[in-house]
């Protein structure tokens, strides 16, 4: 899987994005858990969801901390994505020839 750093999606800037199974990932340092931060990411989210992309949240306390346990996350939601994406191929309707 490819990761882009500090990819734009519409008006927001995402920490890290993969097109092929449409997962967004923030790292989510002490601003985001202010009320503002949390309005504005709640925002961001919304916007992110309408167009069919996953988010997945870790603070920098986990990421630093828990780096093992955010990485075996991280592969199972990668699994999960990559197999509903070949699943919606396979039932999609294919045009005729």
């Amino acid at each position: 899987m490819k990761f882009r750093r500090q990819h734009s999606i519409g008006a927001y800037v995402v920490d890290f994005y993969c097109a092929e199974c449409g997962l967004v990932i923030e790292i989510d340092g002490d601003s985001h858990f202010s009320v503002e931060g949390m309005k504005y990411d709640e925002e961001r989210s919304n916007y992110l969801r309408a167009a069919r992309l996953e988010i997945v949240r870790y603070s920098n306390i986990e990421v630093m901390q828990q780096l093992n346990a955010v990485i075996d996350d991280l592969l199972q939601r990668v699994s999960e994505r990559k197999k509903k994406a070949r699943f919606q191929q396979q039932t999609s309707p294919q045009p005729s020839p």
